[in-house]
C-alpha cells in the first residue's frame, strides 16, 4: 500500500517535469534538466532494483528492461521518449498495485475473522481484556452483542443469533443457546454469551481458515507456472534479440544508420516486458480465489482452481453431502419385547456413536441414557456396533454384522436405512431411520448437468434399498451402495482409470469420513466443514456450510477465472507480437511503444479484476440455500 501511495504522489509530479519541459525545449539546457528529474522522480526505484538483481545475479527481469531501454534512449537524445516510458511503465505499475491491493483487500474483507481481544471472566463474575492467543481450552469468555468470537467453544448461559457470513457466505443469521457449539469468527448479534473455550487459538476454525486463505496462493495453476518458466527463458532472449536487431543489421546493410536499428531495438525491448503477462493470470487465479470466498467457497491453491475448471465427474458421497444427514425414526419393528425397550437397549449399544443414525436412536430414547450400563463397546466399520448393556451383548447394525455374527433376520420392506438389532444371539428387531435430501441438492445437481458435467455419480454405504429413491430423485446417473470407506476408494479409482476419461474427477464428501477419497479425487469437496478440522485438512476446496449449490457456484468460479487467465494470456501476446513486428520494420515508436506495453497491461489487469465479482445469480442462490 505505501509503494501504490508513493506512485500516486510521484507520477504527476514527474509527468507536470515532462510536460513543462517539453514546453521549454527552446531552452535545451533546462528543457534536459527537467526531463532528466522528471526521470529519476519516475524511475529511480526501477533504476535501483535494477542494479540490486544484477548484483544478485537476477538480470533480466521487468526492471532491467525499462532500465536498459530508457537509458538506451537518453544516450541517443531521445529525451521525452525515454521519461514517457518510465513515466507511463511507473503508472501501468500503479494500477498493477491498485490491483492486486484490491485482490487482497476482498480476499481480507471476505475473511475478516482474526478477533482482536476477548473478554475472559473470572469466577468472582469480573471480566478482563487478553489476547486469544492467551486463552487456554477450559476458560470461560464473555461475548457481548456485536462482538467476535474468539475461539471456538461451547454455549454456557445466553441465547443469542450469530452471524456467520464470514465463515459461510450466509445472510441469514444461525440460533444459538446452552449446549450449542460456537465457532470463532462469528459475530454474536443479539444476546450476552457465556461460552466455554473448547480449542487453543491456534487449532481454532478462525486460524485454520486464515492459514489455508493466505496459503492458497502458494499453489500455482500450470498456467502461473507456465509464465513463470516463461519469463525465466523470454527475457533474456528478448535481450539478446534487441541486441542482435541494434548491431548486426548496421554491419551487413549497407547505408544503415546505427542510432535507427538501436532506436529499434528500444521499441522492442519496452515493448516485450512481460509485466501483463505476468501480473494479470496469477492476478485472475487470485480474484477467483477471493470472489469464491466471498461465498464461503475456500479454496487451497489456484492449481485446485483450474482443475475443478475442467471436471465432467461429479462423485457424491450421499449422508451429509447430498441429504441433511440428519435421521429421523420413521418405524420400528420389536420381536419378543417393547418397542420401548427395543430403542433404549440400541440407545445404550450407540450411546458412543458419532454415526448420525446413532444419534436419531438415542434421541427417540424414552429413558435417559446412562453410560454406566455400557461396556466393551466395539465399532464395526461399515456395519455397526457391538457392546454389552446390563450385562446381555448387543448388535445394532446392518444385515452384513448379522450375517457376520450368524443372526438370521427376516425378510422386511425397507424404504430408509434399516438399523437390525440382535441381543444375546437372537434377532430382537429393526429401526427404520430415514434422511432427506437438502432443499438444494436438486438444484445444485441441475446446473453441473446445465454446465457440461457428464457423468454424476453416487457412492455411498447405505442399503441399495434405501440409496436408490434419492438417487432417482437427485437424477444421479451412476449408484455405488452398500460400500465400505475402503470399497469407496476402489470405485473412485476405477473411476479414475476409466479409458476415455478427460476431464478431471471431483469428489464430494463430508470430509471426516471421507477423507481417504477426498485425497485421492482429482479435487475434493469437503461440504459442511464448518468447524469440521478434519474436512479442512483433507479436501483441496472447503464449503463453509452444507449448500450443495456451492458446488456448482464453485464451478462457475473456477471455469470463469480459468477463461480470464487465457483471455489475457492471448490478447497480451498477440499484441506484443505484432508491435514487435513494427518495431523491427522501423514503424512504431518509443511512444506507440510504452502505449502498447501499459495498454496491454491496463487491460489485462481490468479483465482479471473481474473474477473479484461474484456473479448475481451465485448470491441468489447461496442467500436461498443457508
Amino acid at each position: 500500500m505505501k509503494t501504490l501511495t508513493k506512485r500516486i504522489v510521484r507520477i504527476p509530479l514527474a509527468l507536470a517535469l515532462l510536460v513543462l519541459g517539453i514546453l521549454l525545449s527552446h531552452n535545451k539546457a533546462l528543457s534536459i534538466s527537467l526531463m532528466m528529474l522528471s526521470y529519476f522522480i519516475a524511475g529511480a526505484d526501477v533504476l535501483w532494483y535494477a542494479v540490486q538483481g544484477i548484483l544478485r545475479g537476477q538480470v533480466f527481469d521487468e526492471n532491467f528492461l525499462m532500465s536498459l531501454a530508457t537509458v538506451g534512449a537518453i544516450i541517443i537524445g531521445e529525451y521525452p521518449e525515454a521519461v514517457a516510458v518510465m513515466v507511463f511503465y511507473q503508472t501501468g505499475e500503479m494500477f498493477q498495485d491498485y490491483a492486486v491491493d484490491k485482490s487482497r483487500r476482498s480476499i481480507a474483507q471476505a475473511m475478516d475473522l482474526r478477533p482482536d481481544t476477548a473478554n475472559l471472566l473470572h469466577q468472582d463474575g469480573s471480566t478482563s481484556v487478553v489476547d486469544p492467543e492467551d486463552l487456554a481450552v477450559g476458560d470461560l469468555i464473555l461475548v457481548r452483542p456485536g462482538e467476535k468470537i474468539p475461539l471456538d467453544g461451547v454455549v454456557q448461559s445466553g441465547e443469542s443469533q450469530l452471524d456467520t457470513a464470514a465463515l459461510t457466505g450466509e445472510a441469514l443469521p444461525r440460533s444459538v443457546r446452552t449446549g450449542d457449539e460456537a465457532l470463532s469468527g462469528c459475530v454474536n448479534l443479539t444476546g450476552v454469551l457465556t461460552i466455554k473455550v473448547s480449542k487453543p487459538f491456534d487449532q481454532s476454525t478462525v486460524s485454520r481458515i486464515l492459514e489455508m486463505v493466505e496459503n492458497a496462493t502458494d499453489k500455482k495453476s500450470k498456467q502461473e507456472a507456465f509464465i513463470t518458466r516463461f519469463s525465466a527463458v523470454y527475457t533474456p532472449a528478448v535481450v539478446i534479440l534487441a541486441l542482435l536487431l541494434a548491431f548486426v543489421p548496421p554491419l551487413l546493410i549497407p547505408g544503415a544508420v546505427l542510432s535507427d536499428w538501436v532506436y529499434r531495438a528500444l521499441n522492442f525491448l519496452v515493448v516485450s516486458c512481460p509485466c501483463a503477462l505476468v501480473i494479470s493470470i496469477p492476478l485472475a487465479f487470485f480474484g477467483g480465489i477471493g470472489g469464491a470466498s466471498r461465498l464461503g467457497i475456500l479454496t487451497k491453491g489456484s492449481n485446485y482452481l483450474e482443475m475443478l475448471a475442467k471436471a465432467d465427474t461429479f462423485v457424491f458421497d450421499k449422508t451429509g453431502t447430498l441429504t441433511q444427514g440428519r435421521f429421523s425414526i420413521s418405524e420400528v419393528q420389536a420381536v419378543m419385547l417393547s418397542k420401548e425397550v427395543l430403542i433404549d437397549m440400541a440407545a445404550q449399544a450407540e450411546i458412543h456413536s458419532l454415526h448420525p443414525i446413532a444419534a436419531a436412536i438415542r434421541e427417540a430414547a424414552q429413558t435417559p441414557l446412562d453410560p454406566v450400563r455400557t461396556a466393551e463397546v466395539r465399532e464395526m466399520p461399515g456395519g455397526g456396533v457391538l457392546a454389552v448393556v446390563d450385562g446381555k451383548q448387543v448388535l445394532v447394525g446392518n444385515a452384513r454384522l448379522m450375517e457376520s455374527h450368524g443372526i438370521a433376520v427376516p425378510r422386511q420392506e425397507q424404504r430408509g436405512t434399516l438399523s437390525l438389532v440382535a441381543i444375546d444371539g437372537q434377532y430382537a428387531g429393526s429401526i427404520q431411520v430415514e434422511d432427506r435430501v437438502k432443499p438444494c441438492a436438486k438444484e445444485a445437481l441441475r446446473r453441473l448437468k446445465a454446465q457440461g458435467v457428464k457423468s454424476l455419480v453416487m457412492l455411498t454405504g447405505d442399503s441399495p434399498q434405501s440409496a436408490e429413491p434419492i438417487a432417482k430423485e437427485l437424477g444421479i446417473d451412476v449408484l455405488h451402495a452398500g460400500l465400505l470407506p475402503q470399497d469407496k476408494v476402489i470405485k473412485l479409482e476405477a473411476l479414475l482409470e476409466q479409458p476415455n476419461r478427460r476431464g478431471s474427477l471431483v469428489f464430494a464428501g463430508d470430509g471426516v469420513n471421507d477423507a481417504p477419497v477426498l485425497a485421492r479425487a482429482d479435487v475434493g469437496f469437503a461440504m459442511g466443514a464448518l468447524g469440521s478440522d478434519a474436512a479442512i485438512e483433507a479436501a483441496d476446496i472447503v464449503i463453509m456450510n452444507d449448500d450443495p449449490c456451492k458446488m456448482a457456484a464453485a464451478l462457475t468460479i473456477a471455469r470463469r477465472t480459468v477463461s480470464i487467465a487465457k483471455q489475457n494470456a492471448v490478447f497480451a501476446i498477440s499484441v506484443k507480437v505484432l508491435v514487435l513486428i513494427l518495431s523491427t520494420l522501423g514503424l512504431s515508436t518509443l511512444w506507440m511503444a510504452v502505449f502498447a506495453d501499459v495498454g496491454v497491461a491496463f487491460l489485462a489487469i481490468l479483465n482479471a479484476m473481474r473474477g473479484l465479482k461474484v456473479p448475481q445469480d451465485q448470491l441468489a442462490c447461496a442467500a436461498k440455500n443457508p
